[in-house]
C-alpha cells in the first residue's frame, strides 16, 4: 500500500493498480474530512481500497508541524496546537503517524517525536519526496524511539504513485483493518523502486515543492479567504477554539 498520496483521480487509480497496490491513503492538504471520505469511497473498488486520511497542519505558518491521521470519524482542523490535534486523534481512536520527520520546516523533529512517542503509532522512514540523507535521518528518528516505520510516495504528481510502498504481513481489507494494523504496530516492510527513472521522478517530485511553497502558498494566504480547514470555519462549530493558534 501507498500510505500517503495527495492526488486522486482515474489515472491515479489506474497507475496504482498497474503498480500492484491494494491500498492508497488519500490525504490532501487543506481539505475537509467529509470531502476526502466521499472522494475515497468514489474511487474504491474490489481491486483497490482508498482510505481517507488527514495530514493536519498544526501550529502557525512560522512553526509548522504536520501529523497524519488515519481513521478519523469527525473532522479535525488545521492551525491548532500539536497537543490539540493528537488529543482529537486519541478521542476518535485514529492512528497518528509522523510524515517526513525533520523534513525542511514542516515536520516533527526528533525531540517532538520523543516527547509524544506514546501518542504516536509510526514514523515515516522513506518518503519519495525526501533526499537519501533525509530518509536516513528519518530511520534514525524511528529507531531512537522504537516506533514502527512506514513508507509512501507522498505523491503530489501522478508519476510518483507507487514508487514507495509498505507491505503488511496481515490482510488489510478495510479502513478499520488498516487503523488496527497501524495502532497495533503490525509487522511490515518498506519497499521502493530503484534505477534512473525512479531517481528522476523523485527529483521532479521534490522540485514540485517550489510550486507548493510559492504560488500555491500565496493563493492560500491572500486569494482564497478562510481555509475550509481553518478552526474558525463554521463547520467546526467552535469546538477547537481552545487549541486554535490563530
Amino acid at each position: 500500500m501507498d500510505l500517503h498520496v495527495k492526488i486522486l483521480n482515474e489515472r491515479v487509480v489506474a497507475r496504482a493498480k498497474a503498480r500492484g497496490l491494494d491500498v492508497l491513503v488519500y490525504a490532501p492538504h487543506f481539505t475537509r474530512l467529509p470531502e476526502i471520505r466521499e472522494r475515497a469511497e468514489r474511487f474504491s473498488d474490489e481491486d483497490l481500497l482508498v482510505v481517507p486520511g488527514r495530514e493536519v497542519f498544526t501550529g502557525s505558518w512560522r512553526n509548522r508541524r504536520h501529523v497524519l491521521a488515519v481513521g478519523l470519524s469527525e473532522p479535525v482542523p488545521d492551525f491548532i496546537t500539536l497537543d490539540g490535534a493528537l488529543s482529537a486523534f486519541e478521542e476518535q481512536g485514529a492512528a497518528a503517524l509522523v510524515p517526513h520527520p525533520e523534513f525542511l520546516t514542516v515536520s516533527l523533529d526528533a525531540d517532538a517525536v520523543a516527547e509524544h512517542r506514546d501518542r504516536l503509532h509510526a514514523v515515516e522512514t522513506h518518503n519519495f519526496k525526501a533526499w537519501p540523507r533525509q530518509n536516513r535521518r528519518a530511520r534514525a528518528v524511528a529507531a531512537d524511539v522504537d516506533l514502527p516505520g512506514f513508507g509512501s510516495s507522498y505523491a503530489h504528481l501522478l508519476g510518483s504513485v507507487g514508487e514507495v510502498w509498505t507491505v503488511f504481513e496481515r490482510r488489510i481489507e478495510s479502513e478499520a483493518d488498516l487503523v488496527a494494523a497501524l495502532r497495533e504496530g503490525a509487522p511490515r516492510r518498506v519497499l521502493r523502486r530503484d534505477g534512473l527513472r525512479h531517481r528522476a521522478r523523485a527529483a521532479v517530485e521534490f522540485a514540485h515543492l517550489g510550486y507548493e511553497n510559492t504560488w500555491k502558498k500565496i493563493e492560500r494566504i491572500f486569494l482564497s479567504g478562510t481555509e475550509p480547514t481553518h478552526p474558525d470555519h463554521i463547520a467546526y462549530d467552535g469546538r477547537f477554539d481552545a487549541v486554535s493558534v490563530y
